[in-house]
C-alpha cells in the first residue's frame, strides 16, 4: 500500500506519545514501592472502598445507560414527535457541558435543600452525598456513548425486518429478541464499554455530589488526588495502576462477549 510505512509510523509515533509512554511512566513509577510496598497499597482498607464504589457505581450507571440509551436511541429514530430534534440535541449535552458544572447542578438539584432532594427528604430518600449521587452523575456524562453508538445501527436497520417476523406469526417480544437485539447488541456492548470506561475515571461531575466521605462516597480518582497533594506520588500511581489493570480486565472481558457474540450469529 502506497504511504503505509510511513503512515503505520506515525500512528506508532503517535500512540507511544500519548498512551504508551504515560502508562509507562503509571509502571515505572509504582515499581519503585516494591510488589510487597504496592500490595500494601491497594489493599488498604480505604484504597479498596473507594476502587469498589468506583467500579460498582460505573458498572451500575453503565448497564442503566445501556437500558435506557437502546431505548432513547429507539424513540429518536423510529418515532416523529414535536420537539425530537431538540432531545437529540441535549443528548450531546453532557459532551459539551464541563463536568465540573455538570456537578455543582446535580448537587444543586439532590442537596438536602435542593429543587428535587427537598422533596425527597420527606420520604427519608438521599440522594446528595451518597453513592446513589454518583451513580446519578455517571449516568448523566454516559448515557450519550451508548444512544450515539446504538443510533446509527438503528437508524440503518430496515423496518421491512420488523414488518416480516410480524407477517410469519412473530410476537412483538419474539422480534425484539430474535430480530432487534441480534443486530443491535455488538453496537450496545461498545457504547457499555464507552459509558463504563468513562465512568470509571470520571472526576468533576462527581466530587460536588459524592460527598467525599471515606468508605462511604470517596471515589478512587479523588483518592489519587488527594494522595498527590499529600506529594506521595508511588501512593497515588500504585491506586492508578490499580485502576488501570481492572479496567483493562473489564474491557477485555467485554471484547471477549463482543467476539463471541459474532461468532454466535456468524454461525447462526
Amino acid at each position: 500500500m502506497p504511504g503505509f510505512k510511513l503512515t503505520l509510523g506515525f500512528t506508532l509515533l503517535y500512540l507511544a506519545l500519548i498512551v504508551l509512554i504515560p502508562l509507562g511512566g503509571l509502571f515505572v513509577q509504582s515499581a519503585k514501592l516494591g510488589w510487597e510496598g504496592f500490595w500494601n497499597v491497594v489493599v488498604e482498607e480505604r484504597v479498596l472502598g473507594a476502587l469498589r464504589l468506583s467500579f460498582v457505581t460505573a458498572l451500575v450507571a453503565a448497564a442503566i445507560n445501556a437500558v435506557m440509551g437502546l431505548i432513547l436511541a429507539w424513540v429518536l429514530v423510529r418515532y416523529k414527535f414535536p420537539g425530537r430534534r431538540f432531545i437529540d440535541a441535549l443528548v450531546d449535552l453532557p459532551f459539551a457541558l464541563p463536568t465540573a458544572v455538570a456537578g455543582i447542578a446535580l448537587a444543586t438539584l439532590y442537596a438536602p435543600n435542593g429543587w428535587i432532594g427537598s422533596l425527597l427528604e420527606p420520604l427519608g430518600i438521599k440522594i446528595a452525598y451518597t453513592p446513589t449521587g454518583i451513580v446519578i452523575a455517571l449516568i448523566f456524562i454516559g448515557l450519550p456513548f451508548v444512544v450515539r453508538t446504538v443510533q446509527p445501527v438503528l437508524e440503518e436497520l430496515d423496518k421491512e425486518l420488523e414488518e416480516a417476523a410480524a407477517t410469519l406469526g412473530a410476537t412483538r417480544w419474539q422480534t425484539i429478541s430474535r430480530v432487534l437485539l441480534p443486530t443491535v447488541t455488538p453496537a450496545l456492548l461498545t457504547g457499555f464499554a464507552l459509558a463504563l470506561a468513562r465512568a470509571v475515571g470520571e472526576y468533576g461531575s462527581v466530587i460536588f455530589i459524592a460527598g467525599n466521605i471515606p468508605y462511604v462516597s470517596e471515589i478512587a480518582p479523588l483518592l489519587i488526588v488527594i494522595r498527590l497533594e499529600e506529594f506521595d506520588y508511588q501512593g497515588a500511581t500504585a491506586v492508578a495502576v490499580a485502576m488501570l489493570l481492572i479496567s483493562f480486565a473489564l474491557l477485555f472481558f467485554i471484547n471477549a462477549i463482543q467476539v463471541w457474540n459474532r461468532r454466535r450469529i456468524g454461525h447462526g
